[in-house]
């Protein structure tokens, strides 16, 4: 069906497109041609309201502020390697000549002989050297004690054996297979133990002790028994004792012995009762062996020499001279030889 299906009605006129009613608002040609378009007027109420600007919310208060924690600010560095302590100075081994020991000298004035047959005198002394290497090293239920193995001889008065007895002490320690014995003549009055041995005097301890550059290992003298040395006495001196209790002695008998616990020192002293050299040596040794003359010393002066060692805490006696055994041992009878130490 068409228009003319329905007559007597007017037709519509057509409708207008989007562009064209876009076109009666905006002028499209003056727009293409370079001009500028007209400003567009749009109802006040057909316009969105702007938005509303968004609130910052409010600081806190002050006094509920949070405090921040301070931060400590500290290089990273790696913890520290343990240091070990400094080992204590090792006493270094002696060199210098061979002296050779007259051990025909020493075998007639009745000395133990280093190498020499097996004799009861040994055995005495192999006695008394166990009782002081206990003492030095721990043993038989006995503590070791400070400073054990820096040992004194000495005696009442003179002619009671100290030096005789030191000199056998010595080579019968020396037997020992891990043992040194350094024998030091600290009689500067009357040094004997280098006689006893056959060596001649050199320059000592008292020379060390005055001089201070003077290495006193220097002097120590070797012998030909590998593990027996010597110190003389050295020139005599007015202040011999003055010297001794001076701390210089301390360091000295320290570089003897330090680190080297298998070294052994003897010092042969003057008698107690006649020069005060033995009881400011007691002060720096660790034992004391005091020589006792059988049938001679008394106890008075047994009781006089004992309180001027009162520096040194472990006093030994040594019986010597002795006829008779109260437990009725006699290594004398056994090997020949009847009277010695005890």
């Amino acid at each position: 069906m068409g228009k003319e299906d329905f007559p007597g009605r007017k037709p519509e006129p057509n409708p207008k497109g989007l562009l064209e009613r876009a076109a009666e608002v905006f002028d499209f040609d003056r727009a293409l041609k370079g001009g500028s378009l007209p400003p567009l007027d749009i109802p006040a109420d057909l316009i969105p309201p702007a938005p509303e600007p968004k609130a910052e919310p409010a600081p806190a208060p002050a006094e509920f502020a949070p405090v921040p924690e301070p931060v400590s600010f500290k290089p990273a560095t790696a913890a520290p390697e343990p240091v070990a302590a400094p080992a204590a100075p090792r006493a270094r081994d002696w060199a210098g000549p061979v002296h050779t020991i007259d051990r025909d000298a020493m075998a007639e004035a009745g000395h133990l002989v280093p190498g020499g047959p097996v004799s009861g005198l040994g055995e005495e002394f192999r006695i008394i050297k166990r009782e002081i290497l206990a003492r030095i090293r721990g043993a038989h239920n006995k503590q070791a004690i400070p400073n054990g193995n820096v040992i004194l001889v000495s005696s009442t008065h003179s002619g009671d054996g100290k030096t005789y007895c030191a000199v056998n002490l010595a080579v019968s320690l020396a037997a020992e297979s891990d043992v040194e014995v350094l024998l030091v003549d600290a009689d500067f009055a009357q040094p004997g133990v280098m006689s006893a041995l056959g060596i001649e005097n050199g320059k000592g301890l008292m020379d060390a002790l005055v001089d201070p550059s003077i290495r006193v290992e220097d002097l120590v003298m070797r012998t030909d028994v590998p593990s027996l040395f010597l110190l003389p006495a050295g020139d005599a001196s007015h202040n011999d004792a003055e010297y001794l209790a001076s701390s210089r002695t301390e360091a000295l008998i320290a570089s003897l012995v330090s680190g080297r616990p298998d070294r052994i020192v003897i010092f042969d002293s003057p008698p107690l009762l006649e020069a005060s050299v033995a009881s400011v040596l007691a002060s720096h040794v660790g034992q004391t062996v005091l020589v006792v003359r059988a049938d001679r010393t008394t106890e008075t002066a047994l009781r006089d020499a004992a309180e001027l060692l009162n520096g040194c805490a472990n006093i030994q006696l040594l019986l010597n001279g002795v006829k008779f055994s109260a437990s009725g041992r006699r290594f004398g009878t056994y090997y020949g030889k009847e009277d010695g130490a005890a």
